[in-house]
Formats: structure tokens, C-alpha cells, sequence
């Protein structure tokens, strides 16, 4: 049956309705913070055109209203179900690698001993490394196909991996390598980025506190899961400890496969030579962010891999040095949650820069000079509140500058250069680290903060840029020097003809 006119004006092109929500969102975010996440103008790339949620071509099957697609659910029993969902896969797959810091200490220690502590944390730092890079893929199978396939796939290699780990022989480094190095680290890939990415299509106004829900799972594991292994190896052995620790994951993957899944229509079309979405460095704000998350990522998981080596070194107590990492992402759990809160209110570059700054300040003040349990203790509790929101904040941040429809591809975009960080940034720190002593974990600290410091700075940069305060200011200076160019021609018009030296 013909549709009427009446119809035919509600299910137009998308690009035809103006997409007066997401304007007027920004405007209030803008509005609300100084140091803002709105889209200015200026850039190269106005993303005030570009996010548009209704650009996104769907795929073949029922017609979609353009009402569905910029609708927003933000809540309700299916977007929480989601949120649940994701926030168990990230609890099971990044949850271990927060808990690296007590295989590191058992490989060193028991079952690698002849090998050297950068290369233990060679296969640490290749987790994270395969994580962010296949981030870039999987971000963009995500955009073609949603979680269908990936989710249940990565499920499957961390189970498989964490066995085949419970089989490992002392002094096999290869066996380490190829399969909680390799094969794990391709199933977390496979899980977090889609994890992050399908909080998309379901919240937009509180998608930050959604995140940082989400990204509270992975600090949940780092607590759970430390404490786990170091009451069961001594009880029943590595093998068997790690066994319990992946049928544990088994029971939460089964559960994130069942709820999380997309809501909005997807592309359909795979192809990896979009999978990289480059335009993205044409916004300021995107290229120095994405640095400055180099930077502080570099040093990022130097205190996770290395806070219970130095308590050894100091002297701890191991009934307290043993749970230092507990102790750090127990305070992860509510630095990945509140950030995401707060930056809903005030923006997200106003929580991101603070804790940054104060990560900072924390690493080259305080853990420079514990040299006590106490001291000790307290750079671990309060490093943990402080640094969780940068796991939450920085996908929350690239998500309000970039096109909905991209934002998969830009977001894996980030992970892949977030990825060589985390890759070459704890074995450095192993290299610097080559005896257990004074003057090398001294070296090491100050690394670490230098890292951070310099991140801060860049993050700040990209902050300034995105302002409000800063746009206004560059308008009128371009104003002003459009006036200024108008006058000089102006006058060069009004000039006498004899008045050009020859008369």
C-alpha cells in the first residue's frame, strides 16, 4: 500500500531532519564548564555536521524511524541489563590484567625464575598491547556486526587460554608467552572494545556514568582475583588455582553473552581499509588526546606490575605487601564510577585533567619517598582512586567529539596508539629496574611520573583547545584580523595613483 504524504514526511532521509538534540546538548554542556567537550566551529572538522546519529546507513531489513534511531533510552531494564553484561565481561578479561601484578610476582619467584623481570612483564604488557590494537578491528566489526560473534568468540580464547596457562612447565617461558600473553590477550581484544562500545547505542546523557559502571567491573577483578590466587596457590597449587580462576570466568562470560547486544541498525559492511578512521587528527582536541594518552599510558601500569616487588624491597609485611594490589583496585572501583558521574555534570576534561595532575603528584612525591609500610599503603590506596578514571574518562571523552556512526573506529583508533604505550612502558620499566636497589627503583618512580607529567600537560592542551572561553577568544582574533586585512585593502584602494614613487 502507497504511503501518504503524512508518512512519507516521517520516514524521509535522516540527513533531511535537523538534529536539534544533539545541538542543544552541546550548548549546555558548553554552557556548564569552562574546559568544555563541545564541538567548536573552527576545526577542521565541524562535528556539530558530523555527529550526526541518523547518518549511519542501516542495514537491509525493517525500516527504521528516524525517531527510533535519535531516540536515546538512557535507563530502563534492557539498557542496565547491558551495562550488567559488559560490566562482567570487562571483570573477567581486563579484570586479569589488573591481577598481573601477582603472576609476576609467582613467575619470578616459582615458575620463571631464570628469566628476567622485563620479559615477565614483556607478556603483562602484551595483554594490554593486544587488547588496545585489535581494538582497532574489533571496533570496527563492532560498527558492521555487533557483538554477535566477538563477544562469544573472546569468551571462549580467555577460558581456553587460562587452561592451556594452568598447564605451563617452570622455566618454559615460550608456553607463558604463547598462551597468557598471546592467546589471552586476543580474547580480551575481543571483548572490550565492543564492551565499551554498545554502552552506545543505549545511553547517551549518563553514557559516562555507564562506562565508568562498565569500566568499575575490570577493578573489581583486579581485587577479587589477586586475593583469590594468593589463598589458592599455596592451598592447591598454581595449576589448579588458575583452573578456578577460569571457570569463574566462564560463569561471567556465559552471562555478558546473553544480555549484552546492539540497539540501534548497523552497517553491515565489513571493511577493514575504514577500520582506522584517520579523520579524526583533523580535530585538535582528538590528536592531543590521543597523545597525551600516550603518554600516560606509558607509565600507566608501572605501579600495578611493580608496588608489591618494592614492598618486598622495603620490607613489608607479606600478609600486607601481598595485598598492596588489592588494595590499588579496590580504589580503582569508585575512580572508574564518580569520574563518569561527575563528568556528566561538569564535562569530562574537568574530572580527566584533575586526576591526572594529582597521579602525578602522588607517583613523585609520595611513592618517591615511601620507604615505610604506611607510606607504602597509602601511595597504593590513593594511586588506585585517582587513576581508575582514566580507564573510563578517555573513551567517554573521544565518544563526545566524534561521530556516533565512527565512533567504534575512532575509539580503536586511540587503542591502537594506546597500545605500542602499554606494550614498551612496563618492560621499560623492567630495563630499568635490573637490580633490586635503591638507585633503580628510584630511576624507575621518576620515569613513571615524568610519563605522567608530561600527559597531564598534553591533556590540558587538548582541554584549553576544546573550551568555550578559547573558542570565543580565537573568533575574535580571527575577527579581528579579517577587519584588519579589510582596512589595509580598503586604504590600498582609496591610495592616489602618483603616490607609487614615480612621481
Amino acid at each position: 500500500m502507497p504511503l501518504d504524504q503524512e508518512d512519507q514526511r516521517r520516514t524521509r532521509a535522516p540527513e533531511d531532519l535537523p538534529d536539534a538534540g544533539a545541538d542543544a546538548e552541546a550548548d549546555a554542556e558548553a554552557e556548564r564548564s569552562t574546559v568544555v567537550d563541545g564541538p567548536p566551529s573552527e576545526f577542521a572538522e565541524d562535528v556539530d555536521n558530523d555527529v550526526d546519529p541518523e547518518a549511519q546507513a542501516p542495514a537491509p531489513g525493517p525500516a527504521v524511524s528516524t525517531q527510533d534511531i535519535d531516540w536515546v533510552p538512557d535507563g530502563g531494564r534492557d539498557a542496565w541489563m547491558v551495562v550488567l553484561g559488559s560490566s562482567l565481561a570487562l571483570f573477567a578479561s581486563a579484570g586479569m590484567i589488573n591481577a598481573y601484578g601477582t603472576f609476576q610476582d609467582y613467575y619470578e619467584s616459582t615458575l620463571l625464575p631464570s628469566s628476567s623481570s622485563s620479559s615477565i612483564a614483556f607478556i603483562g604488557s602484551l595483554q594490554v598491547f593486544l587488547l588496545y590494537l585489535f581494538g582497532t578491528f574489533t571496533g570496527r566489526i563492532f560498527d558492521a556486526y555487533g557483538t554477535k560473534v566477538v563477544i562469544p568468540l573472546g569468551s571462549f580464547l580467555c577460558v581456553f587460554s587460562l587452561m592451556m596457562v594452568s598447564l605451563c612447565q617452570k622455566d618454559k617461558p615460550y608456553q607463558v608467552f604463547l598462551s597468557h600473553g598471546l592467546l589471552f590477550g586476543t580474547g580480551i581484544a575481543l571483548l572490550f572494545s565492543p564492551s565499551l562500545a554498545v554502552l552506545g547505542h543505549w545511553f547517551r546523557k549518563r553514557r559516562a556514568l555507564a562506562i565508568g559502571l562498565t569500566t568499575g567491573g575490570s577493578a573489581s577483578g583486579g581485587v577479587i582475583f589477586p586475593i583469590l590466587l594468593e589463598q589458592l596457590i599455596p592451598k592447591l597449587g598454581f595449576g589448579w588455582a588458575v583452573r578456578i580462576t577460569a571457570f569463574i570466568l566462564l560463569a561471567c562470560l556465559i552471562v555478558s553473552c546473553l544480555t549484552i547486544r546492539t540497539r540501534l541498525p548497523l552497517s553491515g559492511q565489513l571493511s577493514f581499509r575504514t577500520a582506522i578512521d584517520l579523520g579524526g587528527f583533523k580535530d585538535p582536541r582528538y590528536t592531543l588526546a590521543t597523545i597525551g594518552a600516550f603518554l600516560l599510558f606509558y607509565g600507566f601500569f608501572i605501579p600495578y606490575f611493580y608496588i608489591q616487588i618494592y614492598a618486598d624491597f622495603r620490607g613489608v609485611s607479606p600478609h600486607i605487601g601481598h595485598y598492596l594490589l588489592a588494595i590499588l583496585n579496590a580504589m580503582n572501583i569508585p575512580s572508574r564510577i564518580l569520574p563518569g558521574y561527575i563528568a556528566d555534570k561538569v564535562g569530562t576534561m574537568n574530572v580527566f585533567i584533575p586526576c591526572a595532575v594529582i597521579c602525578s603528584v602522588l607517583i613523585l612525591a609520595l611513592w618517591l619517598t615511601a620507604h615505610n609500610t604506611g607510606a607504602i599503603v597509602a601511595f597504593a590506596a590513593l594511586y588506585g582512586l585517582f587513576s581508575g578514571g582514566f580507564v573510563s574518562l578517555l573513551p567517554t571523552y573521544i565518544a563526545k567529539i566524534s561521530p556516533r556512526e565512527r565512533y567504534g573506529a575512532r575509539l580503536g583508533s586511540v587503542y591502537m596508539i594506546v597500545g605500542v604505550a602499554t606494550l614498551v612502558g612496563s618492560p621499560t620499566g623492567g630495563a630499568l629496574l635490573k637490580v633490586a636497589d635503591e638507585r633503580h627503583f628510584r630511576t624507575l618512580i621518576i620515569f613513571c611520573g615524568v610519563m605522567s607529567a608530561a600527559g597531564t600537560a598534553v591533556l590540558s592542551a587538548a582541554g584549553l583547545v576544546g573550551s568555550r572561553r578559547f573558542r570565543k577568544r580565537l573568533r575574535r582574533v580571527r575577527a579581528r584580523r579579517r577587519a584588519e586585512r579589510q582596512e589595509e585593502g580598503a586604504l590600498a584602494l582609496e591610495k592616489p595613483p602618483l603616490e607609487d614613487g614615480r612621481g
